[in-house]
C-alpha cells in the first residue's frame, strides 16, 4: 500500500512527526562529523542530492560497523536507523537510542512490525537509512541485496538514495576487532523513483509481484555499483 501524499495542510504536521535533530542526535552527530573529518578525513561527494525535507529511503553497502555512523554525519538532516529490538529493553541503552531516531526491528531486521515501523516513518516524512545487503560484507566486496528492499520500496513510495562508502572494510571490518587507521568516502547518487514498477505492482499478481521486488532490489545495488 502506497502512503497518500499529505494535504498542504498537513504538511506542517508531517514535519512535526518527522525524526528531529534531538540534543542526544546532534552531538553523536557532531562527534561523528569531527571522527570523520580529522581521523579518517572523509570526502562527502553529491551530498545535496539527498532532499532536506519529506520521506527518502538511504540505501547503502554496508562493510563496516562505522557505517552508520559515518552516513549519519554526513547527512545534514535527521536520519532513522535501524536497530534490534532487543536492544530497546536495556536501560538507558533503550532510552539513548530512541532519542537517536532508531527504529526496532527483530534479529533478521524484518519482520510485519519491523515493516511497519519503517514506513510509519516514511510516511511522518523522515529519511531512513538501510542496509539491502542486510548485513556486513565478510571481505569487503558488495553482495546481493535481500528483495526485502524492493518490498519495502514499492510499498512506500518514497525516493531511494543510492549511497556508496569506501575505505570502511579496510578501517573496521569483520576482519578486525578494533577500529583502525583509513580514509573514507562518501558518494551519493542520483534519487531512483521506480513510479512505473510501483504502478504496475497495484494491480499484477502475486509472482509477478516477487519479480518486481527482486528487480527493485538488483537495480539499487546496480546503482551503489556504479558510485
Amino acid at each position: 500500500m502506497t502512503p497518500k501524499s499529505p494535504r498542504p495542510a498537513d504538511a506542517n504536521d508531517q514535519l512535526e512527526r518527522a525524526a528531529r535533530m534531538t540534543w542526544a542526535y546532534r552531538t553523536a552527530w557532531w562527534l561523528s562529523r569531527q571522527v570523520a573529518r580529522w581521523v579518517y578525513r572523509t570526502r562527502v561527494e553529491h551530498v545535496d542530492r539527498i532532499p532536506p525535507l519529506g520521506p527518502a529511503i538511504l540505501a547503502s553497502n554496508h562493510a563496516s560497523l562505522a557505517d552508520p555512523p559515518l552516513i549519519g554525519g554526513s547527512v545534514p538532516r535527521a536520519v532513522c536507523f535501524l536497530a534490534r529490538d532487543t536492544l530497546f529493553q536495556i536501560p538507558l541503552l533503550g532510552w539513548y537510542i530512541r532519542r537517536l531516531n532508531a527504529v526496532p526491528v527483530n534479529r533478521d531486521g524484518g519482520g510485519g512490525a519491523g515493516l511497519k515501523a519503517i514506513l510509519d516513518r516514511l510516511q511522518a516524512g523522515s529519511a531512513i537509512l538501510l542496509f539491502p545487503e542486510g548485513t556486513r560484507s565478510a571481505d569487503g566486496r558488495l553482495g546481493p541485496a535481500r528483495s526485502g528492499i524492493g518490498l519495502t520500496v514499492i510499498k512506500s513510495g518514497a525516493p531511494v538514495i543510492p549511497i556508496r562508502l569506501h575505505g570502511t572494510y579496510e578501517a573496521w571490518g569483520r576482519h578486525r576487532r578494533l577500529p583502525g587507521p583509513g580514509r573514507f568516502r562518501v558518494v551519493v547518487g542520483e534519487p531512483l523513483q521506480f513510479e512505473a514498477l510501483r504502478a504496475e505492482a497495484r494491480t499484477c499478481d502475486k509472482d509477478r509481484l516477487k519479480a518486481i521486488y527482486r528487480e527493485v532490489a538488483d537495480t539499487i545495488m546496480a546503482r551503489i555499483a556504479e558510485l
